[in-house]
C-alpha cells in the first residue's frame, strides 16, 4: 500500500507536475498536491496548510527555485525541500544545498525522486524526534531547576562523563559551605572536601557508578569552617529516546542528623548490652576480683569501649590503685598507674575528682581537653572520650569505673544517665560481695585473731590428710593451751586478754610461716598442723624449737612484759586417728593428760612420747659427742681375690659413748641423718680418714686407699666439693689415698647434677665408688656416664647368691657389666668361704666382710694389717 503524502509543488509546467506525481506513485507514494508558480502563491500555501514536502523547479520564467527556497527557509519549517531541474550545473547545485535545499534531482533522472524523498522524510522525522526530545529535556531541566532551587537537598546535573557540573542547586552552598560558582569553575571541588578517610573509597565508587549509570554514595565532608557533615548522594542516568546516556542527575542530602541518631542508637545499644552483661555478672559473681575483671571485659567486648578500668581507693594510703583493666594499651596503663601513684599528680586526675566530688567526670574531646593530664598518650592509644564514674558504697567513694571510647562526643546525657546507674549497680555488687565475704569470714574465721576457726581448720586438716596418704607421709596435729591466761584475763580485763591473744596469734603465724596451718579453736587454745612428717623426730624437734622460742618471747601489754608458757597435746595421723574428728579428739586427750601431769607436751600414745623423748635425748648426746670428740673411725679391710692380700679399707663411723660404750651404728646413724648432724660428722670422718692415712704413710706403714662414705646430705650440699678440695689440700698424696663411696640411689635422684659433681671430684684425683650397687635401679646408659672407678655389690645379693640362682645370675651380670665398663668390682658382706669361692669363679676383683675381718679400731688396724705386706 502506497504511503500517503501531501506535497507542495512549485512548477510553471502542468505536464512536468503530472510527470513528477507519476514518478512518486511508482515509487510507493500516494501523493496529494497543490501546484504554485509565484512567490505569493507559495507564501499563501505555506501559511494555510501543513505540508510533508516541497518539490520545486529550479528554473521558471519569473520565479526561480532559489527564490522559492528562500521563502521556505523564512518559515522555519523542517520538511524536505527538493529541487528538480533539467539544466542546473554543479556549482549551482552546491550553492542550493548550502542555501538549505535537502537534495536536487535532474529531470532526466526523475527515477531518483522517490528514493530521495523517502530518505529526506526519514531524516526529517529523526530531526523532529530529536528536537522534541531536546525540547522535553530543556523543559525538564527548567522544571528541575525551579524545583531544586526551592528544596534543602542539593540537586545536580553533570555531563555523561561526570567531569563537568552543568547545574547545582543553591543548597550546595548551605551544605558544603562553598559557592555554586566555585563548583562550576572546578567540578571536583565537591570531592576535595570529602573527609580524607572517606575520599579514596568514595571516589572509586563514584567512578564505578558513572560507568554503570547509577550510584549511591555515603561519605563525610569537612566544611571550610570546620564542622564535619554526613552526605548521601544518589545519581541517576538521563537517556535520550535511543537509550544513550546524555546526562547524570542526582540528589545530595545532608544526613548528619540521621547519622547522629543512628550513632546514638548504636551507642545506646552498646551501653544497654554492657548493662545487661554486667548486671547478670553482679547476680552470679562471688568475689570482687572476678567482678572487676569481668566488668572491664564486658565493657570492652559488649560495650565496644576502647578500654575499661576499675581502680579502688587503698584505705591505708588513700591512693587510687588500678585493680582490673581490659582492652588495655600497656604504655597508656603504665602512664595512668604512675600518675595515680604520684602524690603530686594523682589529685589532678579525673579519677581523683570523681572520688572527691562523688560524681562523674567526663571529657568528650580528650585530645584537647585541659582537664585530661596526658592527652597525647590518649590520642596515640585511640582514645577520644573518657568518662570516670565513682563507685559509692554507704555514701563513700570506694573506687572508680573508667570508660574510654574511641569516638568523640560519645558520652551524651542519656549515655551518662545509664552508665551512672551502671556504676551504682557495680557499687551495689561490691557492697553485696563484702557482706557475703563478711558472713563467710564469720563462718570460717576467728574474728579476734583472724585465724581459721575449728570448722575451717578441720577442713584443711582433712585435705592435708589426703595429701599425706598420697605421698606416704605422716601428719601431726598440735593443740597449744596458754597457761595462766585466765589469770591475766581476769586481772587486766577482757580487752587486755584479747590483745594478748592477738599478739600470740601473730607470733605463732610468724613462726609457723603459713597462717593456713594455724587456728584458734578455743578461748586460749590454738591448733597447728604439720602436713608433712617424714620422721617422728621431725615433730619433736619442731615442737621443742617452737616452745623454747615461745618461752623466750616477751609479749608487751599495757607497758608490761609477759612471758607465757604453754602445754601441748600431739596426735599423729594415721596412727592416732584416721579422720579429723578422731585425730582432734585424741590431741585434746593428749593435752589434758599433759596439763594433768605437768609435762610440757605429750603425744597421744605413751610409746610415742617415750620414743620421741629418747630420740631427743639421743640427739642432744650426739651433739655433745661431736663437740667432745667421742666419734671414732673403725676400718674394715678389702681383700684381693687373686692375691688374697689387703688392697684397701673402708672407714666406718663409730660412737664411743663414755656412758654405755660403743653404740651400734644402726642406733645413731639414722638420728644423725634426721637431724642433719651427719653433715658435720661426715666432714669430721673425711678429715680424720685423710689424717690417719697420711700418718700411716709417714710412719712407713703400708699405703692403702681408704674409702669414706658420703651421705646424701653431704653430696647435696653446695659446698661439698670445696670441702673435699680443702680436705685433700693438706698433702699431695691425700687425693691418691682417698676413695669416696656414694650410694647408687643417691646418684639417681638427680643424675645430671650427680655426673657434674662426681666429675669435679674425679678431676681432683680422688677415686669414686658406687656403693650398694643393684638397689638403685640405675639405667645402663647413666651408669656408663658416671665417672667412677669401682662398683660395690650390695651385701643382700652376696648373702642370697648361694641360695637363689637368680641372685647368683644377677651378681654375675653386675661383674660382667662392670668389667665391660672397665670398673673394679668389690663384693660387700662376704661372710663364708662358699661366697668367696663363687665370687672368685665369677672374676670378682675384691671382697669385704667378716670372712676376712670385722671393722676394727685404727690402732688395731695398724698392727694387724698395715704391718703385713700389701699389694702394690
Amino acid at each position: 500500500m502506497n504511503k500517503s503524502i501531501k506535497v507542495l509543488i512549485v512548477e510553471d509546467s502542468e505536464d512536468d507536475t503530472k510527470l513528477a506525481l507519476r514518478v512518486l506513485q511508482r515509487g510507493g507514494f500516494d501523493p496529494t498536491h497543490r501546484r504554485v508558480q509565484t512567490a505569493a502563491a507559495l507564501e499563501t500555501a505555506l501559511a494555510q496548510e501543513h505540508w510533508d514536502a516541497i518539490l520545486s523547479d529550479f528554473s521558471m520564467p519569473s520565479f526561480t527555485g532559489l527564490d522559492a527556497l528562500e521563502i521556505f527557509r523564512s518559515t522555519g519549517l523542517d520538511i524536505p525541500f527538493i529541487l528538480i531541474s533539467g539544466t542546473i550545473g554543479e556549482e549551482a547545485a552546491v550553492n542550493a544545498m548550502k542555501a538549505g535545499a535537502s537534495d536536487y534531482v535532474m529531470k532526466k533522472s526523475l527515477a531518483r525522486l522517490a528514493p530521495a524523498l523517502k530518505r529526506e522524510l526519514k531524516d526529517t522525522q529523526m530531526r523532529a524526534a530529536h528536537r522534541h526530545a531536546q525540547e522535553a529535556l530543556t523543559d525538564s531541566e527548567n522544571r528541575f531547576r525551579q524545583m531544586a532551587e526551592n528544596i534543602r537537598d542539593v540537586f545536580f546535573l553533570m555531563n555523561s562523563d561526570g567531569d563537568r557540573i552543568l547545574y547545582v542547586s543553591p543548597a550546595y552552598e548551605d551544605i558544603w559551605g562553598l559557592s555554586c560558582a566555585s563548583l562550576y569553575a572546578n567540578s571536583e571541588a565537591w570531592i576535595e572536601k570529602i573527609h580524607t578517610d572517606d575520599r579514596p573509597s568514595t571516589y572509586q565508587k563514584f567512578k564505578e557508578g558513572m560507568a554503570a549509570g547509577t550510584f549511591e554514595l555515603e561519605f563525610r565532608i569537612v566544611r571550610p569552617d570546620g564542622p564535619i557533615r554526613w552526605i548521601e548522594v544518589r545519581g541517576f542516568p538521563v537517556r535520550d529516546e535511543f537509550g544513550t546516556l546524555v546526562r547524570m542527575t542526582g540528589i545530595a542530602s545532608d544526613i548528619t542528623e540521621r547519622k547522629e541518631a543512628e550513632n546514638r542508637i548504636a551507642h545506646l545499644n552498646r551501653v544497654y548490652a554492657m548493662l545487661s552483661g554486667i548486671n547478670t555478672l553482679i547476680v552470679r559473681v562471688r568475689d570482687r576480683d572476678t567482678l572487676f575483671k569481668e566488668a572491664c571485659r564486658i565493657a570492652v567486648e559488649a560495650g565496644g569501649f576502647r578500654m575499661a578500668m576499675v581502680a579502688i581507693v587503698h584505705h591505708s594510703s588513700t591512693t587510687i590503685v588500678p585493680v582490673a583493666t581490659a582492652g588495655k594499651d600497656e604504655a597508656l596503663m603504665t602512664v595512668i598507674s604512675n600518675t595515680l601513684s604520684s602524690s603530686e599528680d594523682a589529685p589532678k586526675t579525673m579519677s581523683a575528682r570523681a572520688i572527691r566530688d562523688k560524681k562523674a567526670v567526663v571529657s568528650n574531646a580528650a585530645q584537647n581537653d585541659p582537664q585530661v593530664l596526658f592527652s597525647a598518650q590518649y590520642v596515640k592509644a585511640g582514645v577520644c572520650s573518657i568518662a570516670v564514674f565513682p563507685l559509692i558504697v554507704s555514701d563513700e567513694a570506694v573506687g572508680v569505673l573508667a570508660l574510654y571510647a574511641s569516638e568523640t562526643e560519645f558520652f551524651k546525657e542519656e549515655e551518662l544517665k545509664l552508665l551512672s546507674e551502671l556504676a551504682g549497680d557495680v557499687a551495689f555488687g561490691i557492697d553485696n560481695i563484702e557482706k557475703q565475704e563478711r558472713l563467710t569470714y564469720l563462718a570460717y574465721y576467728d574474728v579476734l585473731t583472724g585465724l581459721a576457726n575449728r570448722g575451717l581448720f578441720l577442713e584443711r586438716v582433712a585435705q592435708s590428710m589426703r595429701s599425706a596418704v598420697s605421698a606416704g607421709n605422716k601428719l601431726a596435729l598440735f593443740l597449744i593451751d596458754l597457761e595462766r591466761f585466765k589469770n591475766i584475763n581476769d586481772s587486766l580485763g577482757r580487752p587486755a586478754g584479747d590483745a594478748l591473744l592477738r599478739l600470740v596469734a601473730q607470733w605463732l603465724t610468724s613462726k609457723v610461716g603459713d597462717a593456713n596451718l594455724l587456728a584458734r579453736v578455743g578461748a586460749d587454745l590454738f591448733a597447728v598442723v604439720l602436713p608433712e612428717v617424714k620422721q617422728d623426730g621431725d615433730v619433736a624437734r619442731a615442737l621443742e624449737k617452737l616452745m623454747a622460742a615461745f618461752l623466750e618471747q616477751p609479749f608487751r601489754l599495757n607497758d608490761a612484759v609477759f612471758r607465757i608458757t604453754a602445754k601441748v597435746g600431739i596426735a599423729l595421723f594415721p596412727h592416732d586417728g584416721a579422720d579429723t574428728d578422731t585425730l582432734f579428739k585424741n590431741a585434746e586427750a593428749a593435752l589434758n593428760k599433759a596439763k594433768a601431769s605437768g609435762e610440757r607436751y605429750l603425744f597421744y600414745t605413751q610409746k610415742m612420747t617415750d620414743m620421741v623423748a629418747g630420740k631427743l635425748t639421743l640427739e642432744n648426746q650426739l651433739r655433745q659427742a661431736l663437740d667432745k670428740g667421742e666419734f671414732v673411725l673403725h676400718y674394715q679391710p678389702k681383700v684381693s681375690l687373686v692375691s688374697g692380700k689387703m688392697t684397701g679399707a673402708e672407714a666406718l663411723i663409730r660412737w664411743n659413748d663414755p656412758r654405755t660404750g660403743l653404740v651400734p651404728p644402726a642406733r645413731f646413724i639414722p638420728i644423725l641423718e634426721e637431724t642433719g648432724l651427719i653433715y658435720d660428722v661426715g666432714r669430721w670422718a673425711l678429715r680424720q680418714a685423710i689424717d690417719d692415712a697420711l700418718r700411716w704413710r709417714s710412719a712407713g706403714l703400708a699405703a692403702v686407699r681408704i674409702a669414706v662414705n658420703v651421705s646424701p646430705l653431704q653430696l647435696r650440699h653446695r659446698g661439698f666439693i670445696d670441702e673435699v678440695k680443702q680436705a685433700i689440700s693438706i698433702d699431695a698424696q691425700a687425693a691418691t689415698g682417698l676413695e669416696l663411696e656414694i650410694t647408687e640411689s643417691l646418684l639417681m635422684e638427680d643424675v645430671q647434677r650427680s655426673i657434674a659433681s662426681l666429675q669435679a671430684i674425679r678431676d681432683m684425683g680422688v677415686s669414686l665408688a658406687i656403693d650398694d650397687f643393684g638397689t638403685g635401679f640405675s639405667s645402663l646408659s647413666y651408669l656408663s656416664k658416671f665417672p667412677v672407678n669401682t662398683l660395690k655389690i650390695d651385701r643382700s645379693f652376696v648373702i642370697e647368691m648361694t641360695d637363689a640362682p637368680e641372685s647368683l645370675a644377677l651378681v654375675s651380670t653386675i661383674i660382667s657389666l662392670a668389667h665391660a665398663l672397665k670398673l673394679k668390682v668389690v663384693a660387700e658382706g662376704v661372710e663364708t668361704e662358699e661366697q668367696s669361692r663363687l665370687l672368685r669363679v665369677l672374676n670378682c676383683d675384691e671382697i669385704q666382710g667378716f670372712l676376712f675381718s670385722k671393722p676394727v679400731p685404727s690402732d688395731i688396724f695398724e698392727v694387724k694389717f698395715l704391718t703385713l705386706p700389701s699389694s702394690p
